[in-house]
């Protein structure tokens, strides 16, 4: 099939847009007290782990059981990459502006390049420091650090936190696909380990399963309605969570990685404009002009990496340098 870019586009715009709705979403199911950030991710990780692998097995994908010397990795890609990126990112919109967590959380991709630049052996163009510069100086308006830090300290250090496992996400999907693995099989087997460690971290048998029949109030403009717990969880894990992936996976056959990195990079502004919207958060103008600096270093960021390596690269080989690069927002 020819490559249609506009097809491309769109479908990363409908990925972004359903993922910046999830955060609302979700932000909903943790303020109806029910569930918390911890139970959360589990149920996130659980089902859509469980999704991913029953869709790769109807589509008759061969390879589905990982090597026992792939576990290793698996176990480390979804238990920190996956599962502990996932809780701290709940726990920053729990207590943060949906926008600025998530602006905050998107640093990572600015750590990934600054990590090809200095250990991944990669040539790393010199535009990458105006990157960083807009990245970090944008964050330092967001949090108003001048004010010894206007944002609520539990939420930002998580939003930092998680900042740094999407780092890990990005470079350990690169390393799995460099071994000839593709997205969908180490998301899949990745949300799958990452529900076995919540299961031990927190077993099933005291997970609070009378508050999913509960019905919530879905909150700001929409405080009068209500929706079952079980309804807003459906959506986090489908819409909310593979169902971007399908989307950013679908928009490769058409368009770079680099451009839909690039597209993806608006899900903070879809998502301040639905929180705006629907839960009426609002952002101040230093809030504004700062995300819109962080949103601008993280884009130049992205187009600074290349597909060309120092011949003592850090992980993978020359060979598989096309596919890493895939690899690294197959599933943004």
């Amino acid at each position: 099939m020819p490559a249609r870019p506009s097809v491309g586009y769109a479908f990363v715009i409908s990925g972004a847009i359903v993922a910046s709705v999830n955060a609302t979403v979700g932000k909903i199911v943790l303020d109806s007290g029910g569930l918390n950030a911890f139970r959360l991710s589990e149920v996130r990780a659980t089902s859509a782990g469980l999704l991913l692998l029953l869709g790769i097995l109807l589509l008759g994908r061969r390879g589905l059981l990982p090597r026992r010397d792939e576990l290793p990795f698996l176990i480390l890609f979804g238990v920190i990459a996956l599962g502990l990126s996932q809780a701290l990112y709940f726990v920053s919109i729990e207590r943060l502006n949906i926008g600025v967590a998530l602006v905050i959380v998107n640093l990572g991709i600015v750590l990934v390049a600054l990590w090809a630049r200095f250990r991944g052996g990669e040539l790393v163009q010199r535009r990458l420091w105006l990157a960083v510069a807009l990245a970090f100086g944008g964050l330092a308006l967001v949090v108003r650090f001048w004010d010894g830090l206007a944002l609520d300290a539990v939420g930002m250090g998580a939003a930092l936190a998680c900042a740094f496992t999407y780092a890990a996400y990005i470079l350990l999907a690169e390393r799995g696909v460099g071994r000839g693995r593709d997205a969908s099989f180490l998301v899949g087997w990745g949300f799958c380990f990452a529900a076995l460690g919540w299961a031990v971290v927190q077993p099933w048998w005291s997970f609070p399963y009378g508050a999913i029949a509960d019905d919530v109030s879905l909150l700001g403009r929409l405080t009068d309605s209500t929706a079952p717990v079980w309804l807003l969880l459906a959506y986090v894990v489908t819409f909310g969570t593979v169902g971007p992936f399908v989307l950013y996976a679908a928009a490769l056959r058409h368009i770079s990685p680099v451009q839909v990195v690039v597209v993806a990079a608006l899900e903070p502004v879809f998502a301040s404009f639905v929180a705006w919207v629907w839960l009426e958060e609002t952002l101040g103008g230093l809030e504004l002009a700062g995300g819109g600096l962080v949103l601008a270093g993280v884009i130049l960021a992205q187009t600074t990496r290349t597909s060309r390596r120092r011949p003592a690269a850090a992980y993978g080989s020359p060979s598989s340098s096309r596919r890493a690069e895939r690899a690294a927002e197959e599933a943004v």
